[in-house]
């Protein structure tokens, strides 16, 4: 699809007012649903109370309500930096409060074993689970996003999630707490993929890279420092495992009342409505309306529309698959490290729970340096953007990524071989290894999410949950087989497939750097402007 340039400093505004209203009527199918009820044979419904239809409009354009200029207040990327930051945080902390509850539980492996007398793979599911309530939510939760609106899809998410986080510490039996905790996975991964969403709606392309590097930070941060947690809590005789998820809850519920009193809208579609619902009654012109309500959805239109949409861009666009397949693999590894770790330093350096887990914090730093290199790289993403007329260039988000497969690789061979050595290696050795996985972690992650905003824009939010159900899956599946590999390969053979996987997957970027426009000319859903 090509998007029309025009050449005055008003172009991005009116631009993304154009594709606010061909996004609203794609999205909800309007123009063929439109012609279906015009075709349709059925008899017309009465006005009631013996009145006569009233005179059609001649036209709905002059009708529609838009914003006022490229500087109107209300378009969400015109709000003060206050006002977005309260945005961030909001988001921020409801992204991080699922990602903690997302690895916390790992830590209470052991007690739950010896709690229900269950195996290790059967004590990791609950794990798994979670996760792969991440890869099913994110399915219904985008495109319902697109639809309804960012806050009113984030509000009964958290709602959901804080319950059932409660529910599986207050659980008596096992099927309790793996049944509670795929439904907290799936019904709190709203915050996965609208968090993104609401960050492209309030920045602009030359601001959006450092938004979303720290949204990624946190994201990743998540995982990374809930095994400390995790393991001090579990240890503590006064805890135990279940208050790994209740404090996941109460976190959950600070998100969720600030989500409540301090989110504003930030879906442009939604805010036209609001804006339309003022006019008409102010005026008493009925006909006012925004596009985003020109056509209401039922229930079997929404999922055949809508919600099947995220798995066949998934499955049918090249660009959204390959990039998903490399960040599905590295957010995999994220969490076959809770498993990974602990095998290194309690198995080998025979270090106490609790104490195991503080290389994480190594690994934490690696994705804030990663952060840091990725933030300093989106220089030459604006340089190539002012090049091309301040039209965002998607390509320009790879280099990052290009940079950080080579530190990921290397991250895991070091891992691998230094972990395996206790007698021989200082335990610093293998700590500082984390490092780099970390920093590449973030630096291949960061960018695919930017890249697939950049390339799907009015499909972004469906993008990145075909994305996140990928990836997710990954998440799921990689800590079910991680004992078995590292204990029956060892630390240094493991290690060594998982870089040589690593090295396979470090083309993709450097692929869609120099093909990825000709493949998005071709695409139905991706954009070139």
């Amino acid at each position: 699809m090509e998007a029309h340039r025009r050449p005055s400093t008003e172009t991005h505004s009116f631009a993304d007012e154009e594709l606010s209203r061909e996004m609203s009527r794609r999205l909800t199918n309007a123009d063929e649903l439109q012609k279906l009820a015009l075709e349709s044979k059925e008899p017309l419904p009465r006005m009631g109370g013996g009145k006569d239809y009233p005179p059609m409009l001649s036209k709905r354009d002059p009708y529609a309500v838009a914003y006022d200029g490229p500087d109107d207040p209300l378009f969400p990327q015109n709000w003060s930096l206050t006002k977005k930051v309260i945005c961030c945080v909001n988001v921020g902390l409801s992204a991080l409060s699922v990602s903690l509850g997302s690895a916390m539980f790992a830590e209470g492996s052991a007690q739950l074993q010896e709690l229900f007398h269950v195996g290790s793979t059967v004590a990791t599911l609950g794990t798994s689970l979670f996760v792969f309530g991440f890869a099913s939510g994110p399915v219904i939760w985008g495109p319902m996003s697109e639809l309804y609106g960012r806050k009113v899809v984030l509000l009964p998410s958290m709602l959901g999630y804080v319950c059932f986080c409660m529910m599986v510490g207050a659980a008596k039996d096992i099927q309790m707490v793996m049944i509670c905790r795929f439904f907290a996975g799936f019904v709190g991964a709203a915050p996965l993929v609208v968090a993104p969403a609401v960050l492209a709606d309030i920045f602009d392309a030359k601001s959006r890279g450092k938004a979303m590097s720290i949204f990624a930070m946190v994201l990743f941060g998540g995982p990374m420092l809930a095994p400390i947690m995790g393991g001090f809590i579990s240890k503590n005789p006064h805890m135990g495992w279940r208050w790994t998820s209740y404090i996941a809850g109460l976190i959950g519920a600070l998100s969720l009342i600030c989500i409540s009193f301090l989110l504003d809208e930030t879906h442009s579609g939604i805010i036209l409505i609001s804006k339309a619902e003022v006019l008409r009654r102010r005026t008493g012109n009925w006909g006012i309306h925004a596009p985003h309500e020109e056509t209401s959805l039922s229930i079997n239109e929404i999922v055949e529309k809508n919600i099947s949409r995220p798995l066949v861009m998934l499955f049918t666009e090249p660009i959204l698959f390959l990039v998903t397949l490399y960040n599905a693999f590295i957010y995999g590894l994220l969490y076959l490290f809770l498993t990974a770790v602990p095998l290194i330093f309690m198995g080998r350096y025979h270090w106490q729970q609790g104490v195991a887990e503080l290389p994480y914090i190594a690994m934490f730093i690696g994705t804030f340096i990663g952060g840091l290199i990725a933030i300093y790289m989106e220089k030459g993403y604006i340089r190539a953007m002012e090049k091309n007329n301040g039209v965002p260039v998607p390509e320009a988000r790879l280099p990052p990524m290009m940079v950080g497969g080579f530190f990921f690789a290397a991250g895991l061979f070091w891992l691998g071989w230094a972990g395996d050595f206790p007698d021989k290696v200082h335990w610093i050795v293998p700590t500082i290894g984390t490092v780099p996985i970390g920093a590449g972690l973030l630096m291949i992650f960061l960018p695919c999410l930017n890249y697939i905003i950049d390339c799907y824009l009015l499909y972004a939010a469906s993008a990145l949950a075909g994305n996140t159900f990928l990836r997710s899956a990954f998440g799921a599946a990689f800590p079910l087989f991680a004992r078995q590999m590292f204990v029956n390969m060892h630390i240094k053979w493991a290690g060594t497939l998982l870089g040589c996987v690593a090295v396979v997957m470090i083309p993709v970027p450097f692929l869609f750097y120099h093909y990825g426009k000709r493949v998005r000319e071709k695409s139905k859903y991706a954009f070139v402007i």
